[in-house]
């Protein structure tokens, strides 16, 4: 019991020792990672996506996704960033991510749905998001969290029959995987959501159309077949993703009418 408090007490401290606060929202977060370091891991990992992950030839692509992926990047307030912006060529995945330190992909298939250069403008801001958001980072360290939770309720049922034991840590992870690390994902998207919006938006971009390409989002994933459950996603419905774009809309057309005489020059 004594292990047990003392872990739950290691997790309390890092906690507290480790509270950020996330761009734009104003969200207290927990970073228990080193973000330079995280960088370099991805770096790496990304490096090996590209030598085994066929990249886009198509140069009317490559050349919307940089001149775009570059307007995003200079309203981030991220200056260490090596941003890096890579067309994949996979045309039957919709599909965009982000990685730490400023790595961002997005497949061809999503070229389908984005439709005009402000529909891109919305994925690559969302993902220009996570990273100044530090997502990456977040994910890391509630995943950290809930192994030292793990630890700890290993050492209170360590004394309960073998088949006992095994139901309660398979409940952990269940519950774990549930009531944590989904919603925290949930939540990331829905921050990015709103973080993204604005950037589009300093970047001259017509926030409104961000909710025109979630739609267009939706009717494409609800001929490709019925989403999971939200409780049971890593990401909102799109009708919850596209109610949030509406509420911080007004904010975020504040910002495009300011950004607008700049970028029109």
């Amino acid at each position: 019991m004594r292990s047990t408090r003392s872990l739950r007490a290691l997790a309390a401290a890092l906690a507290i020792a480790a509270c950020a606060t996330v761009p734009e929202t104003g969200r207290k977060q927990l970073v228990l990672v080193d973000s330079d370091q995280l960088a370099e891991l991805a770096l790496s990992e990304f490096e090996q996506l590209k030598r085994t992950t066929p990249i886009s030839t198509d140069p009317d692509h490559n050349a919307l996704v940089q001149r775009v992926g570059r307007r995003i990047a200079a309203v981030a307030p991220v200056p260490d960033a090596r941003w890096e912006f890579v067309v994949f060529d996979k045309p039957e995945v919709m599909n965009a991510f982000a990685m730490p330190g400023g790595k961002v992909a997005i497949y061809s298939g999503l070229f389908d749905v984005t439709r005009t250069e402000a529909g891109l403008a919305t994925v690559l801001s969302h993902e220009v998001a996570h990273v100044v958001a530090r997502h990456g980072e977040e994910r890391v360290s509630q995943t950290l969290l809930v192994d030292l939770g793990g630890q700890a309720l290993s050492q209170v049922v360590s004394t309960s029959p073998g088949v006992a034991q095994e139901l309660v840590q398979a409940a952990y992870g269940v519950g774990a995987g549930v009531g944590v690390l989904l919603p925290f994902s949930r939540k990331h998207e829905l921050e990015a959501d709103h973080i993204g919006v604005l950037y589009m938006a300093r970047a001259g971009y017509d926030p409104a159309e961000a909710i025109e390409f979630w739609k267009r989002f939706a009717a494409s994933s609800a001929k490709q077949g019925a989403e999971p459950p939200e409780l049971l996603s890593t990401h909102p419905l799109d009708e919850t993703r596209i109610a949030e774009l509406e509420r911080v809309l007004p904010e975020a057309r504040q910002e495009y009418e300011q950004a607008r005489p700049q970028t029109s020059r």
